[in-house]
This record gives C-alpha cells, sequence and structure tokens, in this order.
C-alpha cells in the first residue's frame, strides 16, 4: 500500500516497525513482485540448513484440527498457553490470564499490524477472544469506517509477544503494535483477509506457511541496503548512491521485480515450505478501485497473486530517503 510518511507520526520506540511512502524525486518505489515458484538464490536471505531443520520439526500432524486454523503459524514459536482453558501469563509487574485461542489471535493482530474484528473471530470456538485482550490492555480498537473496527496491538500487548519467544524464534515473525492513519487502515485490514485466502490455497497442496513478511519489513531491509554506504559517514547527505545496476541486482536477489527504473514491493510475503520441504514465497497485492493508472499498470505487471480489496485511503510513492529516521 502507498501512503504519506511523517516521522513525527511514530513514537520513537516504534519507528523500527515501519516505513510509510511518500513523493521522493530520487527513487519512486511502487510493488510488484514473483509469485509462487519464485525462489530465493542460495545465498539470500540466510536460510541454511539448520533453519529448515529446525522448522522440519515444527511440522504439526495435518490431520490435527487445530493445523487447520491459519493463525496457529503466528503463534508456534511463542511460550504462551496454547491450550482451550485460561493459564496465567507473568509479564515483568503484570499478570495476564490467557488461552490458546487468545494467544493466537495477539500473534495474528502482531503480525499484520490491524485485523478487522468482524475476520479474528473463529466460529470453531466459544465466547469472544477480542473482549478479554482488550480489558487486559493488550489490544485496542481503532476505526476503520463509520461500521467496522479493526483491531491492534498495544506496547504493553507487542511487549508481551516479544518477551516470550521461544530460544528458536529469532528472526522469525516479525509483530507490529499500533495503527497507521485512518485512510489507510481499510487497505491495511484487507492484507489478512488476502492472507487467509491464500493460506487455505497453500493448505490444499500440503504447504505450510512458516511466517510473512509485511511490506514495510521488507521496504526496512532495502533502505538498509541503501544506506549502508552513508552509515559512518559524517559528509553524508543522506541521499542514496547505489547504482540503477546494484538496485537491480538487490532486487533480483531478493525475488523482487524491477522495472520502469523501480523496485516494486506485494503489500505481503508468505513464507511457505512446499510438499517436498522446499521454502518458498508467495507475494500477494491488495488492490482497490485507487488502482489506476500506472498504479493500476505497475500492479498487473507485478506478477504477484492479486486480491481484490475494497475501498481504500489515498495513495503517493515510496520516499527512501525516509531511512534517515529509521537507521539513526
Amino acid at each position: 500500500m502507498f501512503g504519506d510518511f511523517d516521522p513525527r507520526d511514530v513514537d520513537s520506540r516504534e519507528r523500527d516497525d515501519g516505513i510509510r511512502d511518500r513523493e521522493d524525486q530520487y527513487l519512486s518505489l511502487g510493488r510488484a513482485g514473483g509469485g509462487l515458484t519464485t525462489e530465493p538464490d542460495d545465498d539470500v536471505r540466510s536460510r541454511d540448513d539448520d533453519a529448515r531443520d529446525e522448522r522440519d520439526r515444527d511440522v504439526r500432524d495435518r490431520h490435527d484440527d487445530r493445523a487447520l486454523d491459519p493463525r496457529d503459524v503466528f503463534a508456534r514459536h511463542l511460550d504462551l498457553p496454547d491450550g482451550p482453558d485460561r493459564e496465567l501469563v507473568r509479564d515483568r509487574d503484570r499478570d495476564y490470564l490467557l488461552n490458546g485461542s487468545e494467544s493466537r489471535t495477539l500473534a495474528t493482530i502482531g503480525a499484520f499490524r490491524v485485523v478487522s474484528e468482524r475476520d479474528l473471530r473463529d466460529p470453531r470456538e466459544d465466547g469472544d477472544d477480542l473482549r478479554p485482550l482488550e480489558r487486559q490492555g493488550l489490544i485496542q480498537s481503532v476505526p476503520l469506517n463509520e461500521r467496522e473496527h479493526a483491531a491492534t496491538l498495544t506496547r504493553d500487548g507487542h511487549g508481551l509477544l516479544e518477551r516470550h519467544r521461544d530460544a528458536r524464534s529469532e528472526g522469525r515473525q516479525t509483530f507490529y503494535a499500533g495503527a497507521d492513519r485512518a485512510r489507510e487502515r481499510s487497505h491495511d485490514a484487507q492484507v489478512y483477509r488476502a492472507y487467509l485466502k491464500a493460506a487455505e490455497r497453500l493448505q490444499a497442496r500440503e504447504a505450510r506457511v512458516l511466517r510473512v513478511e509485511l511490506d514495510r519489513e521488507l521496504k526496512r531491509e532495502y533502505q538498509r541496503f541503501l544506506q549502508e554506504r552513508n552509515r559512518g559517514n559524517r559528509d553524508s547527505d543522506g541521499r542514496p548512491n547505489r547504482t540503477p545496476e546494484e538496485i537491480e541486482e538487490w532486487a533480483r536477489e531478493h525475488g523482487l521485480p524491477y522495472f520502469d527504473e523501480q523496485v516494486h514491493f506485494p503489500d505481503v510475503r508468505i513464507e511457505y515450505q512446499d510438499a517436498n520441504g522446499d521454502v518458498r514465497w508467495e507475494d500477494v497485492e491488495v488492490t482497490t478501485e485507487h488502482y489506476r493508472g500506472a498504479h493500476g499498470a505497475a500492479a498487473s505487471r507485478s506478477g504477484f497473486s492479486i486480491h481484490a480489496g475494497g475501498r481504500s485511503g489515498g495513495s503517493t510513492p515510496f520516499d527512501p530517503h525516509a531511512a534517515e529516521e529509521f537507521l539513526r
């Protein structure tokens, strides 16, 4: 999704969690990318044999009903309750009561940053997962429009997830707190819906989702690449000095398309393990009625899986110079 970025809108403790979009005179980023068969090079993204063996050990029995829950992946590496009964969870100077469904809901909200409340209702669970989480200060409700609300993590909820990762979870699923401005939330909330459809397709092919990466995470990696030569250089003006050839190579290595002199990013990258045990990814783009002209053409050219969404806010290109706020 495209949207204006103002570093003043992001709490200093949260600034490394996301990158917004705005117009820039030097580099303009849109979206597009690889599809289901896109595979990274052997030396890309640090997918070594140990990581694969570790993931293999996490494979759940596909005949287990809970393996059908698309939220399972996000709580897999969390040391939180996973059964039907609420258990006491101690976190610094606070105590919480959570059951397995609430743990999975909390992790899912963190993974997607903002999720429509109606999409979080689990028809297989009794009761309401959201009210206990909100009463305990772990999530908050934010409006999407006049009829619909979404849930997002509070800082306490985010901290709970981060402090209850198991020893193997470093570098796995990223969690976020807070929500973007109101005009961007409608689009963002549809990313989880797109994930649900993709997860269903993957499950039908006996694939197993490993994690998701939002566009902001991929853009953050790109920012670090652009600014790598500027770090520690007091004479730097903060402008990226990468050549178009270097940028194109970076995009190729990360399975992202490069055309019209731009790197293009999906709304979400779904990393999964196929039936043969190979790690792959599917890139998904949520399109709305605002995808017209150049934006619509780029989405069509992207090679991403396209999810037709509803209404969303306005859009402008992404600003690579915003990196200065995130890399200090």
